[in-house]
């Protein structure tokens, strides 16, 4: 073989081998079927771990679903779950490793709207598109174009007792809300709500996590016998606030809470004897029928030994939002899927999808559970309830 050949063959040969090393190198690096990464925290522990323990449940099931029917885009996905520990400070800390470190390619809020508020700052700062499972009206009045909302928001969130409480002829209200950024929003809907019906707060008192004053806030509500008590709470304060209701007589015709008594653990708190009548709002129930409902709270029953709350449904429904944009996309380009997440119309699994130009639900129902002998039964609107109302609160 002539010299110049020889040398064109071995140079030819290298170059073909450099383009191999670096395709190799790549395909090391990020090979064609690696997982989609999916980052959140979400309290297994601390003060709000029931609910972030069904909301990582109904997570877990949207991703073994659909890793079984197969993949999004030719790949499987992965969920890169961190304890929050119910604590802010630690969210902003992990929501960076999960960005920065673990290089997840999109996000779900944690639970709770303080603990989200959080998150979307991290997730706006690195341009990482995050559906949330909060809906405290906080979180989009910054201006973000990374974050958004799965859930009625806050100041909607207790429309359906309003709604009931006008029809039965209802004039005063008890409101009583933690000190927290998701019953803060539910307060002032509330407020905003009651004077545009003709209804008038007779109690209006925000408390803290110092539960020792529950007592005391009960007692100046039965002093008021109003028609109507809305507690604004997580599950800790509406426990004790029920029970100090009790002791201290208190018996509207209509006693609300913000989601607790839309758990088992409520009832097994305080003795289902002592639930009776009580109202939930509540983000879905099995009784709703939407596609695939039934199946999923039949398939988690089965595997948990208890339904599904709507914090399981939540982070179910959270992970078909973020599927369904990127089928929509067809990648994983943050920016593409930031784009579908903002136009999409969707129904997913909890419900009707839609968003604002601030990326704010629009769309989302809200419906009342209450407590009736040993179960948890959806009673209002009218137009989706299974079972009559239990009017008025037996006390």
């Amino acid at each position: 073989m002539h010299k110049s050949t020889v040398s064109r063959f071995i140079g030819a040969s290298l170059a073909a081998l450099l383009v191999w090393s670096v395709a190799a190198a790549a395909l090391a690096v990020e090979p064609p079927h690696a997982p989609i990464r999916i980052g959140v925290t979400t309290s297994l522990t601390g003060s709000l771990a029931k609910f972030g323990v069904e909301q990582q449940r109904g997570m877990q099931m949207w991703v073994d679903d659909l890793n079984t029917r197969g993949a999004l885009l030719g790949r499987p996905v992965e969920l890169v779950l961190r304890d929050d520990g119910s604590d802010a400070a630690a969210v902003t800390r992990l929501y960076e490793q999960l960005i920065t470190q673990d290089k997840v390619d999109f996000l779900i809020s944690p639970y709770s709207s303080n603990l989200t508020l959080a998150a979307a700052a991290v997730a706006e700062r690195h341009g990482v598109p995050m559906v949330t499972v909060a809906s405290a009206s906080d979180i989009w009045q910054h201006g973000y174009r990374n974050v958004f909302g799965l859930y009625t928001p806050a100041h909607a969130n207790m429309d359906p007792v309003l709604a009931l409480a006008k029809e039965q002829g209802l004039k005063t209200i008890a409101l009583v809300y933690l000190d927290d950024d998701f019953p803060r929003n539910l307060a002032q809907g509330v407020r905003n709500s009651a004077a545009a019906n003709g209804m008038s707060l007779v109690v209006d008192q925000q408390y803290s996590n110092d539960l020792t004053k529950m007592p005391a806030l009960a007692a100046r509500v039965a002093a008021a016998n109003p028609d109507v008590v809305i507690v604004g709470s997580y599950m800790d304060d509406a426990v004790a606030f029920a029970k100090a209701a009790k002791i201290a007589g208190v018996k509207p015709k209509l006693m609300a809470f913000s989601g607790a008594p839309a758990l088992q653990e409520f009832g097994n708190k305080l003795g289902v004897a002592n639930v009776q009548g009580m109202l939930s709002t509540a983000q879905w129930s099995r009784d709703v029928r939407v596609p695939g409902g039934f199946d999923l709270a039949f398939r988690y029953a089965r595997v948990h030994g208890e339904y599904p709350s709507y914090d399981a449904a939540g982070g179910y429904a959270a992970g078909q939002v973020i599927e369904a944009a990127v089928r929509l996309a067809g990648t994983v380009d943050p920016s593409a899927v930031r784009d579908q997440l903002a136009k999409l119309k969707f129904r997913s699994i909890l419900g009707n999808y839609r968003v604002d130009e601030t990326g704010l639900q629009t769309a989302k129902s809200t419906y009342l559970l209450q407590w009736q002998d040993d179960h948890i039964s959806l009673v209002y609107p009218p137009d989706v309830a299974r079972w009559k109302l239990v009017y008025p609160y037996p006390g």
